[in-house]
């Protein structure tokens, strides 16, 4: 019998609004960076559905900015969220969730 896979639902920007609210900035700390994952896991399926369309040559996804940018943008964004864990672990003492996994 095949054991069926279990389904996580991904994080969205509206599960963070509590963190983001929060008067502990350790709390609003995780939340920034769970929304900036969020944000990168989105920019790199759009950025991911261009890119295919272009190589099999069917209509891409509208999008008015040139996916250069959009392509500097996701690498400036990665380098903020890897900014963000090291201050996390070496600095700041918080333990961040690990959102890695929806990032595939």
């Amino acid at each position: 019998m095949k054991k069926e896979k279990e389904t996580k639902k991904e994080l969205e920007l509206a599960d963070t609004v509590e963190g983001m609210n929060s008067s502990d900035y350790k709390e609003r700390f995780v939340a920034e960076y769970e929304q900036l994952c969020i944000r990168i896991r989105k920019l790199k399926r759009f950025v991911g559905k261009i890119k295919y369309a272009k190589y099999a040559g069917v209509e891409e996804p509208k999008h008015d900015c040139p996916l250069d940018l959009l392509e500097k943008q996701l690498m400036t964004m990665t380098i903020y969220k890897i900014t963000l864990e090291i201050r996390a672990e070496k600095y700041e003492n918080i333990k961040l969730p690990d959102l890695d996994k929806e990032d595939e």
